[in-house]
């Protein structure tokens, strides 16, 4: 796949962009996509997705906005592993944010980027103060050149799909329900730190995750999960701050593999999380026996559950 880094490049042949932040990349975002792919094939263009780093609301909003579900990178490996060719990231600055939504097409996407044909999702706002409305978008491609198509919401059940939707799941542990938005399940990656040594201590030694401070960590509890370098394996995982032993400052993500680990030492390098159910939310014990126990049960119970996927 061939990622363009900023907006500088003028590209060389007409593209079709699907054009979107895309955070999650969800069922809706990927009917966008999908749309935008076969516009290009029916207008002979180059499909491309252009979308933007950091978030928007990073930028825009005094809080931060609301936390990822996906990072730039796990944005960029999911549209690899949906066959999207080309991406185009866009700095979103506020030199950016500031272009009008007139500017923002002729310059940019137009000028630059050669856009033959637009793809968006439902209620896509653009420009400064996010004046640009897609009747806007349509006008402008009248005048200048190019074909806007809107592509249809998608509904799993009686909602749309959205990453905020997707966010509420996610929080609330129902991972299973996040999968069904997401079209897979929910994931998190990030390097391998040291620990203290408890879970070795207690027989059941772990990996201990320091993700992306800006990506959704699901709600406290035990998850079945897959977890891994390159190839997954069964695994069970914790989210908390440990209150059986008085506590931790921070939330710990500890990963413990049912099977044997990867052989390679863990220490340093990027370790990836699938979720597939949350088992419990997290739980005070009076001692570290109990402790053990519990995490016994939880182990045996991630087995039944991942096992039940491939019968």
């Amino acid at each position: 796949m061939r990622v363009i880094r900023g907006l500088d490049t003028r590209l060389r042949r007409p593209v079709c962009l699907a054009l979107g932040v895309f955070d999650g990349v969800h069922l809706g975002h990927q009917a966008v996509i999908g749309r935008a792919a076969a516009l290009a094939r029916e207008q002979k263009l180059v499909p491309a997705v252009l979308t933007f780093d950091p978030h928007p609301d990073a930028v825009l909003d005094p809080t931060g906005g609301p936390p990822l579900l996906t990072t730039t990178q796990e944005k960029l490996d999911v549209l690899r592993a949906l066959g999207v060719q080309t991406v185009i990231l866009a700095p979103f600055t506020a030199s950016l944010s500031k272009l009008s939504a007139e500017e923002f097409v002729g310059r940019i996407l137009v000028a630059r980027l050669r856009a033959h044909g637009l793809v968006v999702g439902e209620g896509w706002r653009f420009g400064a103060g996010g004046r640009g409305t897609i009747a806007l978008l349509k006008r402008l491609g009248t005048r200048l050149g190019f074909q806007v198509v809107v592509a249809d919401p998608v509904c799993v059940g009686t909602q749309k799909v959205s990453s905020t939707r997707i966010r509420q799941t996610v929080s609330g542990g129902r991972m299973e329900e996040a999968q069904g938005l997401l079209g897979r399940r929910y994931s998190m990656q990030g390097e391998v730190v040291s620990g203290d040594g408890l879970g070795r201590r207690l027989g059941f030694p772990t990996a201990n995750l320091h993700a992306d401070p800006r990506k959704l960590v699901p709600a406290d509890g035990i998850y079945a999960c897959f977890a891994g370098l390159r190839r997954l394996r069964p695994a069970v995982v914790y989210i908390g701050k440990r209150p059986t032993l008085g506590g931790s400052q921070r939330h710990r993500v500890e990963v413990h593999f049912l099977t044997s680990p990867p052989r390679l030492p863990l220490r340093g390098r990027c370790l990836r999380v699938e979720f597939v159910r949350r088992l419990r939310g997290d739980r005070r014990y009076d001692s570290e026996g109990e402790l053990a126990d519990g995490i016994g049960r939880s182990c045996a119970e991630a087995r039944r559950v991942l096992e039940s996927l491939h019968n």
